[in-house]
């Protein structure tokens, strides 16, 4: 049994039916009803509804499951509590293999989400479980791609001119099943998940703009204006704890590049991993055809 919390979101949306598909017998945890209606419809045969922070919610989701694949929403105020009580549960639970989906460069402490993340990873590390950790760069956003496409301007929070790795969700997923399928060739192991390419906002605009056939502006947005394109009408916000973190992001990304290099992806994938130009090239396919049909 494989436990994947978080299993409607960005990552889970794409992980779970890979599992499914490779016979793999799946447990779902998230947090509403509507979430757990639409994985069942996608062959899940159970789900657990219920907030993660809840001790009793992480016990009877854990309760039997042989993998635990774990991704805290993002920039909850509570992540470092839920993350390190997460790891304690699968080790009384017995839980043979814990995954854990971090960000690329945990050791930035200057960063409010990556500081929590490293000591989540610390704790996992010293644990006594078999562990593999996940380090994806930024996610190729399929949101402010889309956001970019309907407004005809691209945002970003921070600088314009700064660099970035990013790396396709739908690869993380891909290399997701198969580290939780294939556990004892993933143990004790951390992957940096990093596509080809270095960007900086005028770039990732400049490939939008090819896309659409026509320039777009690209505008730096403030970390205000940013947590409520990500969070605006998010239930039980903690909106002082969100600006901090994204204050944090505006100040790392805006006076350094945040890079990472292909190499473990590419390894883990057995192929190139996708680029930017090919995820912007494919939504922009299917945000015409969806307008087309309006």
């Amino acid at each position: 049994m494989i436990l994947v919390n978080a299993a409607n979101g960005n990552q889970g949306k794409l992980l779970v039916p890979r599992l499914i598909a490779a016979g793999q017998q799946v447990r779902a945890c998230v947090r509403t009803e509507r979430s757990g209606d639409a994985l069942r419809a996608a062959g899940v045969a159970e789900v657990i509804v219920g907030d993660i922070a809840d001790p009793d919610v992480a016990a009877r989701a854990m309760d039997g499951a042989q993998k635990v694949y774990y991704l805290c929403p993002g920039i909850h105020p509570l992540e470092r509590e839920i993350g390190m009580g997460w790891v304690d549960r699968a080790r009384a639970a017995g839980v043979k293999h814990f995954v854990f989906s971090s960000v690329l460069h945990a050791v930035l402490t200057d960063l409010v989400q990556h500081e929590i993340k490293r000591d989540v990873e610390e704790h996992l590390i010293s644990a006594h479980l078999e562990y593999t950790i996940l380090q994806p760069a930024i996610y190729m956003s399929p949101k402010r791609i889309g956001a970019a496409f309907a407004s005809g301007t691209f945002q970003a929070a921070w600088s314009l001119d700064r660099l970035q790795s990013l790396v396709a969700i739908a690869d993380i997923a891909e290399v997701a099943a198969r580290v939780l399928i294939d556990s004892e060739a993933h143990g004790a192991a951390t992957y940096e998940l990093a596509a080809p390419g270095r960007y900086s906002a005028r770039d990732m605009g400049a490939v939008i703009s090819q896309a659409m056939g026509r320039q777009i502006p690209v505008e730096e947005m403030t970390a205000e204006a940013y947590c409520e394109f990500l969070f605006g009408g998010r239930e039980q916000r903690d909106a002082l704890h969100e600006l901090r973190a994204v204050r944090s992001l505006n100040t790392r990304y805006s006076s350094n590049d945040f890079l990472g290099n292909p190499n473990v992806l590419t390894w883990l994938l057995g192929r190139s991993p996708v680029t930017f130009e090919q995820m912007v090239a494919a939504q922009y396919a299917a945000f015409t055809a969806n307008a087309a049909l309006v």
